[in-house]
């Protein structure tokens, strides 16, 4: 079986608040911006933010799923988490710098880099 995965999305508990927080993570407005459901575009991957109280869902918060975002290098990593709540510090794990934040809603996002071989 071929698969691919295009996207998946967080869900929040204020999606002005998501909104602006990954705006400003990304450095991007997103593709849709909607009270209920937005989507940022990140090359190709669609990553969407689901105001789930809207609509009258339930959801349980936990640690069962973790999206991990690569960025260039360690530089970035380290400008990009400034000012966030980290809930795994950085850490080398064979060829990858490692850290894991908390969002504005309370969801665990892990951020990578590859190890520097200068």
């Amino acid at each position: 079986m071929n698969c691919r995965l295009y996207s998946l999305y967080l869900c929040v508990k204020n999606m002005d608040r998501a909104v602006s927080f990954y705006k400003d993570f990304f450095e991007k407005s997103p593709l849709i911006e909607d009270e209920i459901y937005s989507v940022f575009d990140l090359d190709g991957f669609r990553l969407g933010l689901f105001a789930y109280q809207k609509v009258g869902e339930d959801h349980m918060f936990g640690s069962n799923c973790l999206p991990s975002l690569e960025v260039d290098n360690l530089n970035i990593l380290q400008d990009k988490i400034k000012n966030l709540e980290i809930c795994f510090p950085l850490t080398k794990i064979k060829n990858n710098w490692v850290i894991e934040f908390v969002d504005s809603e309370g969801n665990h996002i892990e951020l990578t880099t590859p190890v520097s071989t200068d």
